[in-house]
């Protein structure tokens, strides 16, 4: 079984990195992006053969070691 968490900077955290991107992309000749927001993607090949018991664990591994839970925010899905 997989599973993808994605992980994101929570609203009102600044995002200096998804910024830098915008402003990229604006050189780059792209316009009308107003905002970018970056984050990161984890993909866990799981031995769980029970998807919810399994997305419970993931859950558990973003709260203790994945995600920044003070200003990262995070959601799993069961691949």
């Amino acid at each position: 079984m997989k599973a993808r968490v994605t992980i994101m900077l929570k609203n009102g955290v600044l995002d200096p990195q998804g910024e830098a991107i915008r402003h990229a992309l604006g050189s780059l000749g792209f316009q009308g992006v107003e905002g970018v927001r970056q984050g990161k993607v984890i993909e866990l090949d799981l031995a769980a053969t029970d998807a919810a018991a399994a997305e419970a664990e993931v859950g558990r591994m973003c709260e203790k070691l994945l995600a920044n839970t003070v200003i990262e925010s995070w959601r799993v899905e069961i691949l």
